[in-house]
């Protein structure tokens, strides 16, 4: 009988497949990649148009001997690495590293780890495709090449130990902007105005309008003194309903998860870090051992931008929907992808590899993270094949002299999708008995609430909203999500305050530098279009050397000029008049992963350090004494008082001597303005200085 070796990436395939097939199967694991470019060099021939230097990772000689053997006793050989670029590179550099040329190779893969789709691959095998493996070999050259040459000039002009990246530096550019639009950010007031009211008639109701202008448009109320005059008129009006109109309002189904929808959703609704829910979505898609149903791939490959749905998927969902739910709940689903862009791989969005496992089902068999994730992929699926949600919605208009309140509510007439699944953005209207109401009827003013407002930053980004912004801007792909959020924070360029992404003192400096010296490379627009030609490699539309010899010869460039012409970062070792207690010299200001600290420059004799207070010349407004800049655990800067923690005072944006002369408050500067704190004041004026 003959023999068949099949090599995948992961020891837990391993365990899952082989018990799908017979003896005559062997089942072995790669590890992932068993040959890259070597971390020492660059390991790009540039002098060779650009052919790349592969080596054998270190520490895999012993497995790689290992499956030589395995191959010697193979008369076929399945190669069934994961389904993407980067399953298709690690196939072809297996061929190699095992001395597979002329040998029964075969190319299988699956989207699912399931009996039937194992079998279903191993009855279809093709040839490696080396427009995925050009595809894969493009991105690790252009990203060696890029990083490789701009690294050196951080560790020239700032400090060793740092990089940049193709994808990272872009990334860090979008997060550094929004922190800059948010510390400059000055609130603006305005007001909200609302009526209480009560119907005259038999069926008494009181109910909230909201103020929305006059006959003619919408007014926002934007002063004190414009809500006066508007109050003024409606003093002693007849409040009536003007219109009453009834009407169905559809919720659509939700798409089945894509990597970025399924990573933004964990974060929101079961608070999971992006890699986190990368990691748990793995064990889910490898295999997991269940209860009366043994070892089975829970998931469908977990790095995808497709919505499809396979038609064989489709029917079960819609037929487990019907039995469970009735007929009325089963939907007609189509694939639509806004994005014209190439979808990854033309893979399957992420769903249950059956749909008759219910979460219910396979509690028992997972830990707690692995549940709640299936849970949330499950029921996303189930819902994506549902009806839409209906609401019946009533909207009344009243009117008051010339002036126009607008109230509304809905209430469910249909739940559809939702009797399965909520994301996290569905809130509930607010329910008001608005049924009774007609045309023409007089109303009673119970009160009228004035509210004062500030509008306010945007919001600092999250996890989930940088992965939603990469995407939506083209940058990066969905198996790059998680280690770009990665990278930056193992860097230090950006830190977390709960959900909350800020930015260093460190990553404003090499943001700054970045965009000095490699405008280009940390411009979204040039990373998304080098995105768009990767997948033209993929397609076979696109040589991948092309792109490198279009970027490499300008990035030396512009590395040289930076090296010979950019001025260094001094993150000096700076003298202070504090005496080390230890050996009596002056300390000196040093730069560590949290921020300047003090430290004796005897160091190794003396290894005395203190925390820094960087006084900037202004008194506490609480308390008198001096205002330091202080630093988060996370890295993150504000103002606080040396005092602490007898003095709580602290603020986000720097403060200045200057006081307000409208109040006497404190002020600080946002941009190129100074703004009082004291918020029922908000005097503003330019920033002398700036």
């Amino acid at each position: 009988m003959a023999k068949n070796l099949i090599i995948v990436e992961s020891p837990t395939k391993v365990n899952t497949i082989k018990k799908f097939l017979g003896k005559n199967y062997t089942v072995t694991a790669s590890n992932g990649h068993v040959r890259d470019l070597p971390k020492s060099t660059m390991g790009v021939d540039v002098d060779n148009d650009y052919e790349p230097k592969y080596i054998t990772i270190r520490g895999k000689g012993d497995l790689l001997a290992g499956l030589r053997k395995e191959v010697k006793k193979a008369d076929k050989i399945y190669l069934a690495t994961d389904p993407d670029r980067e399953g298709e590179a690690i196939s072809w550099h297996l061929i190699t590293a095992l001395n597979l040329e002329g040998k029964n190779v075969n190319r299988i893969s699956f989207n699912e780890i399931t009996k039937k789709a194992v079998k279903d691959a191993l009855k279809n095998p093709r040839n490696i495709d080396m427009d995925l493996v050009d595809a894969q070999q493009a991105r690790r050259v252009l990203d060696r090449v890029v990083g490789y040459e701009i690294s050196p000039v951080l560790w020239d002009k700032v400090k060793r130990g740092l990089s940049a990246g193709r994808v990272q530096s872009a990334a860090l550019n979008i997060i550094c902007a929004r922190e800059k639009e948010i510390s400059e950010f000055i609130p603006e007031e305005y007001y909200t105005l609302d009526a209480k009211l009560k119907s005259k008639g038999a069926k008494k109701v009181t109910f909230d309008a909201a103020f929305y202008g006059d006959n003619k448009s919408k007014i926002e109320i934007t002063g004190k003194k414009e809500l006066d005059k508007i109050c003024s008129e409606l003093d002693g009006a007849s409040y009536k309903v003007e219109s009453v109109v009834n009407s169905k309002r559809e919720k659509k189904t939700p798409l089945p998860f894509t990597t970025s929808t399924m990573q933004q959703e964990a974060s929101k609704q079961l608070n999971f870090a992006i890699s986190k829910t990368m990691n748990v979505a793995q064990q889910l898609y490898e295999g997991i051992n269940i209860s009366k149903v043994g070892t089975v791939g829970l998931i469908t490959y977990l790095r995808t931008d497709s919505v499809r749905i396979a038609d064989e998927a489709k029917d079960a969902c819609q037929q487990f929907v019907e039995s469970e739910y009735g007929k009325e709940y089963v939907g007609d689903y189509v694939a639509k992808d806004k994005k014209k862009a190439k979808i990854q791989d033309a893979h399957e969005a992420i769903r249950p590899a059956d749909v008759t496992l219910t979460p219910a089902m396979v509690k028992s068999s997972l830990n707690a993270a692995q549940y709640k994730l299936y849970n949330l992929i499950w029921k996303r699926f189930v819902a994506s094949q549902m009806t839409n949600a209906v609401y019946d919605v009533i909207k009344v208009k009243v009117s008051a002299k010339d002036y126009i309140f607008s109230a509304s509510t809905s209430k469910t007439a249909f739940d559809g999708f939702m009797s399965v699944y909520k994301d996290s953005d569905d809130k509930e209207d607010k329910k008001q008995k608005l049924d009774s109401l007609k045309e023409g009827d007089s109303l009673e003013l119970v009160s009228l609430d004035e509210t004062q407002h500030f509008t306010q930053p945007p919001a600092h980004y999250t996890e989930a909203s940088i992965v939603r912004t990469l995407e939506e801007l083209g940058i990066g792909r969905p198996s790059t999500y998680s280690p770009i959020i990665s990278t930056l924070l193992k860097r230090r360029y950006i830190g977390k305050e709960g959900k909350n992404i800020f930015v260093t003192e460190m990553g404003d400096i090499v943001n700054g530098l970045m965009n000095k010296a490699f405008p280009e490379i940390v411009d979204e627009k040039f990373t998304a279009k080098l995105e768009d030609e990767l997948d033209g490699v993929e397609e076979g539309d696109v040589p991948w050397k092309d792109i490198i010899r279009d970027i490499y010869p300008k990035v030396h460039s512009e590395v040289k000029d930076a090296l010979d012409n950019l001025e260094k970062v001094t993150i000096l070792d700076e003298e202070t008049d504090v005496i080390c207690e230890e050996c009596g010299s002056n300390m000196v200001i040093k730069y560590g992963r949290y921020g300047k600290f003090l430290a004796c420059p005897n160091f190794p004799e003396c290894r005395n350090t203190k925390p820094y207070l960087e006084k900037i010349g202004v008194a506490c407004p609480k308390c008198g004494k001096d205002v330091i800049i202080c630093k988060t655990k996370k890295g993150r800067t504000y103002y606080g008082c040396e005092g602490y923690p007898d003095c709580d005072f602290m603020n986000w944006n720097r403060p200045v001597s200057k006081k307000c002369p409208e109040c006497g408050g404190y002020m600080v500067i946002k941009g190129k303005k100074l703004v009082c704190q004291n918020q029922e004041c908000g005097y503003v004026c330019d920033n002398s200085e700036s």
